[in-house]
């Protein structure tokens, strides 16, 4: 896969930074998902590191390389979700681990260069883990470079996101996204890329996944509640056990069709019997959904209630 055109901008100005000997040490690289930032980051990360790099990209080849690429450069940490005494992963990002991370980057580099430290995802620190954090962000060692990732940073305290060097991924323009789509292979690169609101990567990671068909079967499962066909309570149970989040976002989406339909005055493609104004009510309501199925409440519960408003 090629380097996606909308990164050029980002990594042009952070090797501007890096031959000006200017580079922050923190970096929050935040977006929506799809939109490559993790692989953003390994480029960058193994340019930094490489002993032969060109224009900040590594040579494949040196001994960093090797060791980066293998997963075992003594100067690069990675931190995300660990587990719990029981062997299950947790849901957070707890203290401890923030404590662990900022004693291993106050010892000296192994190599005399940077150390490098990533924590992905960084919006699933929790308040003490954030506060555990701000200290290695307000004292950061020399050589010493944290990288935060997060598909939605404004879960993250103002205080944490204040102290980074912020790099926002943005969508690319609709024409840059179907041409990169048509490039990696994706067949239906404008059907692909409307279901993803306008997400290329999102786009292609759905097309290779078959999403659009789940896609397809979410708008019959909403019709056919809104003609009274359809049984609620199995669809929530069908929907809770195969990618709930991502159907709830096909399903806002094929409401919010039927709005702008309504508001041209032609049939919605779900012919459903609410008004207009109870139609954003649901939309509003499958978004809050979709949020509150990543806490402890009960999933089939959440989207029974949700497809009874519906149906």
């Amino acid at each position: 896969m090629s380097i996606p055109p909308w990164h050029a901008d980002h990594w042009a100005r952070l090797q501007a930074r890096r031959e000006r000997h200017a580079l922050p040490h923190a970096l929050l690289l935040c977006g929506s998902r799809g939109l490559g930032k993790r692989d953003f980051l390994q480029r960058f990360v193994r340019g930094l590191l490489c002993q032969n790099a060109t224009n900040g990209d590594a040579c494949g080849t040196c001994r960093s390389c090797l060791l980066v690429n293998a997963g075992t450069h003594p100067d690069v940490v990675s931190l995300s979700y660990g587990l719990r005494k029981d062997g299950v992963q947790r849901s957070e990002i707890v203290v401890d681990q923030i404590r662990e991370l900022s004693a291993r980057l106050s010892t000296s580099s192994q190599f005399g260069g940077w150390q490098i430290a990533s924590i992905d995802p960084a919006d699933a620190m929790n308040a003490a883990a954030a506060n555990a954090l701000l200290k290695t962000l307000e004292e950061p060692a020399s050589q010493t470079m944290l990288i935060l990732l997060a598909d939605e940073p404004w879960r993250m305290p103002a205080t944490i996101r204040s102290r980074c060097q912020r790099i926002d991924f943005q969508l690319p323009t609709q024409a840059d996204s179907l041409a990169w789509l048509q490039s990696a292979g994706v067949s239906d690169a404008a059907g692909a890329l409307a279901a993803a609101g306008g997400n290329p990567g999102l786009a292609r990671i759905w097309a290779e996944e078959g999403a659009l068909a789940q896609r397809q079967e979410v708008r019959k499962d909403l019709a056919a509640l809104a003609a009274g066909r359809g049984d609620a309570m199995e669809m929530g149970r069908r929907w809770l056990d195969n990618a709930p989040q991502q159907r709830l976002w096909f399903a806002a989406q094929a409401v919010a069709d039927e709005m702008r339909a309504r508001a041209a005055t032609q049939a919605g493609p779900l012919s459903s019997a609410l008004d207009i104004e109870s139609l954003g009510a649901w939309y509003d309501a499958a978004n809050r959904t979709r949020e509150a199925l990543r806490g402890p409440l009960r999933g089939d519960l959440l989207l029974l209630e949700l497809l009874g408003r519906w149906r």
